[in-house]
Protein backbone atom coordinates (compact mmCIF):
# COMPACT_ATOMS: atom_id res chain seq x y z
CA UNK A 1 0.00 0.00 0.00
CA UNK A 2 1.30 3.47 -0.92
CA UNK A 3 2.14 5.71 2.02
CA UNK A 4 -0.15 8.31 3.59
CA UNK A 5 0.70 11.84 4.76
CA UNK A 6 -1.92 13.44 7.00
CA UNK A 7 -1.78 17.24 6.73
CA UNK A 8 -3.13 19.35 9.61
CA UNK A 9 -2.77 23.14 9.58
CA UNK A 10 -2.85 24.28 13.21
CA UNK A 11 -4.18 27.62 14.39
CA UNK A 12 -5.23 28.33 17.99
CA UNK A 13 -6.40 24.78 18.57
CA UNK A 14 -5.21 21.85 20.69
CA UNK A 15 -4.83 19.02 18.16
CA UNK A 16 -3.35 16.38 20.46
CA UNK A 17 -6.62 14.39 20.68
CA UNK A 18 -7.04 14.37 16.89
CA UNK A 19 -3.43 13.30 16.32
CA UNK A 20 -3.62 10.64 19.05
CA UNK A 21 -6.73 9.12 17.46
CA UNK A 22 -5.08 9.12 14.03
CA UNK A 23 -2.03 7.34 15.43
CA UNK A 24 -4.24 4.67 16.98
CA UNK A 25 -5.66 3.93 13.52
CA UNK A 26 -2.46 4.38 11.49
CA UNK A 27 -1.86 0.65 11.07
CA UNK A 28 -5.24 0.34 9.32
CA UNK A 29 -3.87 2.23 6.32
CA UNK A 30 -1.67 -0.74 5.41
CA UNK A 31 1.39 1.32 4.54
CA UNK A 32 3.71 3.98 5.90
CA UNK A 33 1.98 6.91 7.65
CA UNK A 34 3.19 10.32 8.75
CA UNK A 35 1.24 13.17 10.37
CA UNK A 36 2.39 16.71 9.62
CA UNK A 37 1.19 19.50 11.91
CA UNK A 38 2.30 23.00 10.92
CA UNK A 39 1.38 25.76 13.35
CA UNK A 40 0.39 28.92 11.47
CA UNK A 41 1.01 31.64 14.04
CA UNK A 42 -1.03 30.41 17.03
CA UNK A 43 -0.94 32.19 20.37
CA UNK A 44 1.73 31.01 22.85
CA UNK A 45 -0.67 28.94 24.98
CA UNK A 46 -1.73 26.77 22.03
CA UNK A 47 1.85 26.37 20.82
CA UNK A 48 2.79 25.19 24.29
CA UNK A 49 0.02 22.57 24.23
CA UNK A 50 0.91 21.26 20.77
CA UNK A 51 4.70 21.16 21.23
CA UNK A 52 4.21 17.76 22.85
CA UNK A 53 3.61 16.43 19.33
CA UNK A 54 7.25 16.96 18.35
CA UNK A 55 8.23 13.93 20.44
CA UNK A 56 5.47 11.62 19.17
CA UNK A 57 6.28 8.84 16.68
CA UNK A 58 5.28 9.42 13.04
CA UNK A 59 4.50 13.10 13.79
CA UNK A 60 6.27 16.14 12.35
CA UNK A 61 5.41 19.31 14.27
CA UNK A 62 6.63 22.65 12.89
CA UNK A 63 5.95 26.22 14.04
CA UNK A 64 5.92 28.84 11.30
CA UNK A 65 7.34 32.23 12.36
CA UNK A 66 4.22 34.08 11.21
CA UNK A 67 0.77 33.41 9.82
CA UNK A 68 0.82 32.62 6.09
CA UNK A 69 -2.90 31.95 5.56
CA UNK A 70 -5.28 29.09 4.84
CA UNK A 71 -4.15 28.29 1.29
CA UNK A 72 -0.40 28.80 1.79
CA UNK A 73 -0.21 26.60 4.88
CA UNK A 74 -1.80 23.66 3.05
CA UNK A 75 0.53 24.14 0.09
CA UNK A 76 3.53 24.08 2.45
CA UNK A 77 2.26 20.95 4.15
CA UNK A 78 1.86 19.24 0.78
CA UNK A 79 5.37 20.25 -0.27
CA UNK A 80 6.82 18.71 2.90
CA UNK A 81 4.82 15.46 2.65
CA UNK A 82 6.82 12.33 1.78
CA UNK A 83 4.09 9.91 0.74
CA UNK A 84 1.89 9.27 -2.30
CA UNK A 85 -1.47 10.04 -0.66
CA UNK A 86 -2.44 13.18 1.24
CA UNK A 87 -5.23 13.36 3.80
CA UNK A 88 -6.22 16.97 4.47
CA UNK A 89 -7.90 17.67 7.81
CA UNK A 90 -8.92 20.88 9.56
CA UNK A 91 -7.60 21.25 13.07
CA UNK A 92 -11.12 21.41 14.52
CA UNK A 93 -12.06 17.94 13.23
CA UNK A 94 -12.57 14.82 15.32
CA UNK A 95 -12.69 11.25 14.06
CA UNK A 96 -16.17 9.66 14.18
CA UNK A 97 -15.08 6.17 15.24
CA UNK A 98 -12.19 3.70 15.10
CA UNK A 99 -12.78 2.70 11.45
CA UNK A 100 -12.14 6.10 9.84
CA UNK A 101 -8.69 5.33 8.38
CA UNK A 102 -9.73 1.79 7.42
CA UNK A 103 -12.62 3.11 5.32
CA UNK A 104 -10.29 5.38 3.38
CA UNK A 105 -7.79 2.56 2.87
CA UNK A 106 -10.55 0.36 1.41
CA UNK A 107 -11.70 3.16 -0.94
CA UNK A 108 -8.31 4.36 -2.18
CA UNK A 109 -8.61 2.49 -5.49
CA UNK A 110 -11.95 4.09 -6.38
CA UNK A 111 -10.68 7.51 -7.49
CA UNK A 112 -7.65 9.79 -7.18
CA UNK A 113 -9.70 12.30 -5.15
CA UNK A 114 -11.98 11.19 -2.30
CA UNK A 115 -14.16 13.41 -0.09
CA UNK A 116 -15.39 12.01 3.22
CA UNK A 117 -17.78 14.77 4.31
CA UNK A 118 -18.55 16.50 7.60
CA UNK A 119 -21.10 15.96 10.34
CA UNK A 120 -22.17 17.99 13.35
CA UNK A 121 -23.41 17.05 16.78
CA UNK A 122 -27.08 16.08 16.79
CA UNK A 123 -27.92 18.29 19.78
CA UNK A 124 -27.79 22.07 19.51
CA UNK A 125 -25.02 23.77 21.52
CA UNK A 126 -25.96 25.05 24.97
CA UNK A 127 -24.44 28.45 24.17
CA UNK A 128 -26.93 30.38 21.96
CA UNK A 129 -24.01 32.35 20.52
CA UNK A 130 -22.84 29.16 18.79
CA UNK A 131 -26.25 28.19 17.39
CA UNK A 132 -25.85 29.94 14.01
CA UNK A 133 -22.65 28.07 13.13
CA UNK A 134 -24.14 24.74 14.26
CA UNK A 135 -27.44 25.37 12.44
CA UNK A 136 -25.67 26.36 9.22
CA UNK A 137 -23.39 23.33 9.43
CA UNK A 138 -26.25 20.91 10.01
CA UNK A 139 -28.43 22.33 7.23
CA UNK A 140 -25.90 23.32 4.57
CA UNK A 141 -22.69 21.37 5.10
CA UNK A 142 -23.59 17.96 6.53
CA UNK A 143 -24.79 16.45 3.26
CA UNK A 144 -25.04 12.70 2.56
CA UNK A 145 -22.50 11.36 0.10
CA UNK A 146 -25.22 10.54 -2.46
CA UNK A 147 -26.27 14.18 -2.52
CA UNK A 148 -22.68 15.43 -2.74
CA UNK A 149 -21.92 13.00 -5.59
CA UNK A 150 -24.55 14.65 -7.81
CA UNK A 151 -22.19 17.63 -8.13
CA UNK A 152 -18.90 16.04 -7.11
CA UNK A 153 -16.52 18.88 -7.96
CA UNK A 154 -18.78 21.66 -6.68
CA UNK A 155 -19.21 19.79 -3.36
CA UNK A 156 -15.48 19.26 -2.81
CA UNK A 157 -14.17 20.41 0.57
CA UNK A 158 -10.55 20.65 1.65
CA UNK A 159 -11.40 19.36 5.09
CA UNK A 160 -11.47 15.55 5.05
CA UNK A 161 -10.05 15.25 1.54
CA UNK A 162 -7.96 12.24 0.50
CA UNK A 163 -6.02 13.01 -2.68
CA UNK A 164 -3.02 11.73 -4.56
CA UNK A 165 -0.05 13.94 -3.75
CA UNK A 166 0.94 14.46 -7.40
CA UNK A 167 -2.51 15.80 -8.21
CA UNK A 168 -2.60 18.20 -5.28
CA UNK A 169 0.87 19.52 -6.10
CA UNK A 170 -0.02 19.88 -9.77
CA UNK A 171 -2.86 22.29 -9.00
CA UNK A 172 -2.22 23.59 -5.49
CA UNK A 173 -4.33 26.19 -3.75
CA UNK A 174 -4.63 29.80 -4.88
CA UNK A 175 -2.64 31.81 -2.33
CA UNK A 176 -4.06 35.04 -3.74
CA UNK A 177 -7.30 34.21 -1.94
CA UNK A 178 -6.09 35.65 1.33
CA UNK A 179 -9.58 36.10 2.79
CA UNK A 180 -11.61 33.22 4.20
CA UNK A 181 -13.56 31.04 1.80
CA UNK A 182 -13.69 29.42 -1.65
CA UNK A 183 -10.15 28.01 -1.76
CA UNK A 184 -11.76 24.58 -2.01
CA UNK A 185 -14.34 25.83 -4.51
CA UNK A 186 -11.66 26.98 -6.94
CA UNK A 187 -9.69 23.78 -6.41
CA UNK A 188 -12.77 21.75 -7.34
CA UNK A 189 -13.30 23.81 -10.47
CA UNK A 190 -9.70 23.19 -11.54
CA UNK A 191 -10.04 19.44 -11.04
CA UNK A 192 -13.23 19.41 -13.09
CA UNK A 193 -11.59 21.38 -15.92
CA UNK A 194 -8.78 18.80 -15.98
CA UNK A 195 -11.29 15.93 -16.15
CA UNK A 196 -10.18 14.39 -12.86
CA UNK A 197 -12.87 12.32 -11.11
CA UNK A 198 -13.95 13.07 -7.54
CA UNK A 199 -15.61 10.38 -5.46
CA UNK A 200 -17.66 11.21 -2.35
CA UNK A 201 -17.76 8.75 0.54
CA UNK A 202 -19.69 8.25 3.72
CA UNK A 203 -16.64 8.77 5.92
CA UNK A 204 -17.27 12.08 7.71
CA UNK A 205 -15.31 13.83 10.40
CA UNK A 206 -17.07 15.62 13.25
CA UNK A 207 -16.77 19.40 13.11
CA UNK A 208 -15.82 20.40 16.64
CA UNK A 209 -14.94 24.08 16.23
CA UNK A 210 -18.15 26.10 16.45
CA UNK A 211 -17.55 29.83 16.16
CA UNK A 212 -19.44 32.70 17.71
CA UNK A 213 -22.17 34.05 15.42
CA UNK A 214 -20.46 37.41 14.84
CA UNK A 215 -17.18 35.72 13.86
CA UNK A 216 -18.96 33.34 11.50
CA UNK A 217 -20.81 36.25 9.90
CA UNK A 218 -17.53 38.07 9.26
CA UNK A 219 -16.07 34.97 7.63
CA UNK A 220 -19.19 34.53 5.54
CA UNK A 221 -18.82 38.11 4.29
CA UNK A 222 -15.19 37.41 3.41
CA UNK A 223 -16.25 34.31 1.46
CA UNK A 224 -18.73 36.39 -0.56
CA UNK A 225 -15.93 38.83 -1.42
CA UNK A 226 -13.77 35.92 -2.56
CA UNK A 227 -16.59 34.64 -4.75
CA UNK A 228 -16.92 38.06 -6.39
CA UNK A 229 -13.14 38.20 -6.88
CA UNK A 230 -13.08 34.79 -8.56
CA UNK A 231 -15.91 35.78 -10.89
CA UNK A 232 -14.40 39.12 -11.86
CA UNK A 233 -10.87 37.77 -12.37
CA UNK A 234 -11.52 34.34 -13.85
CA UNK A 235 -15.23 34.04 -14.63
CA UNK A 236 -15.59 31.30 -12.00
CA UNK A 237 -18.49 30.67 -9.66
CA UNK A 238 -21.42 30.67 -12.04
CA UNK A 239 -22.42 27.21 -10.83
CA UNK A 240 -23.15 28.59 -7.35
CA UNK A 241 -26.75 29.51 -6.66
CA UNK A 242 -25.76 32.77 -5.01
CA UNK A 243 -23.79 34.08 -7.99
CA UNK A 244 -26.37 32.82 -10.50
CA UNK A 245 -29.09 34.73 -8.63
CA UNK A 246 -27.02 37.93 -8.48
CA UNK A 247 -26.15 37.77 -12.19
CA UNK A 248 -29.77 37.11 -13.15
CA UNK A 249 -30.88 40.17 -11.18
CA UNK A 250 -28.23 42.30 -12.87
CA UNK A 251 -29.07 40.94 -16.33
CA UNK A 252 -32.79 41.71 -15.95
CA UNK A 253 -32.19 45.10 -14.36
CA UNK A 254 -33.88 44.03 -11.13
CA UNK A 255 -30.73 44.52 -9.09
CA UNK A 256 -31.38 48.27 -9.20
CA UNK A 257 -34.56 47.58 -7.21
CA UNK A 258 -33.46 44.65 -5.08
CA UNK A 259 -30.17 46.08 -3.82
CA UNK A 260 -31.65 49.26 -2.28
CA UNK A 261 -34.41 47.18 -0.72
CA UNK A 262 -31.92 44.81 0.84
CA UNK A 263 -29.86 47.79 2.02
CA UNK A 264 -32.90 49.01 3.96
CA UNK A 265 -33.37 45.52 5.43
CA UNK A 266 -29.69 45.01 6.24
CA UNK A 267 -29.92 45.99 9.90
CA UNK A 268 -32.96 43.76 10.41
CA UNK A 269 -31.29 40.85 8.61
CA UNK A 270 -28.15 41.22 10.72
CA UNK A 271 -30.21 41.32 13.89
CA UNK A 272 -32.02 38.12 12.98
CA UNK A 273 -28.89 36.22 11.95
CA UNK A 274 -27.15 37.14 15.20
CA UNK A 275 -30.18 36.26 17.32
CA UNK A 276 -30.77 33.02 19.20
CA UNK A 277 -33.12 31.82 16.43
CA UNK A 278 -31.45 32.75 13.14
CA UNK A 279 -33.08 32.18 9.77
CA UNK A 280 -30.79 30.82 7.07
CA UNK A 281 -33.06 32.39 4.47
CA UNK A 282 -32.31 35.79 5.97
CA UNK A 283 -28.61 34.93 5.93
CA UNK A 284 -29.00 34.13 2.22
CA UNK A 285 -30.55 37.56 1.63
CA UNK A 286 -27.69 39.20 3.47
CA UNK A 287 -25.18 37.31 1.32
CA UNK A 288 -27.07 38.34 -1.82
CA UNK A 289 -26.91 41.98 -0.73
CA UNK A 290 -23.17 41.74 -0.12
CA UNK A 291 -22.59 40.14 -3.51
CA UNK A 292 -24.68 42.71 -5.37
CA UNK A 293 -22.65 45.41 -3.64
CA UNK A 294 -19.43 43.75 -4.81
CA UNK A 295 -20.66 43.42 -8.40
CA UNK A 296 -22.24 46.86 -8.84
Amino acid sequence: MAGLSVLIPVYNRDVTVLVSNLLEQAADWGGAVEILCFDDGSTPEFRELNRLLAAWPMVCYVELPHNVGRAAIRNRLAEAARHEWLLLLDNDSLLPDDQYVARYAAAATLAPVLVGGTIYEFAAPADPNLFLRWHYGREREARPCAVRQKEPHAQLTLNNLLIRADIFRRFGLDEQLTRYGHEDTKFGWRLRAAGLPVRHLNNPVLHDGLEAAADFLLKTHEAVRNLALLYRSEGLGTDTRLLRTALRLKRTGLSALVRPGLAVLQISLNRNVLSGKPSLRQLDLLKLYWLLEELK
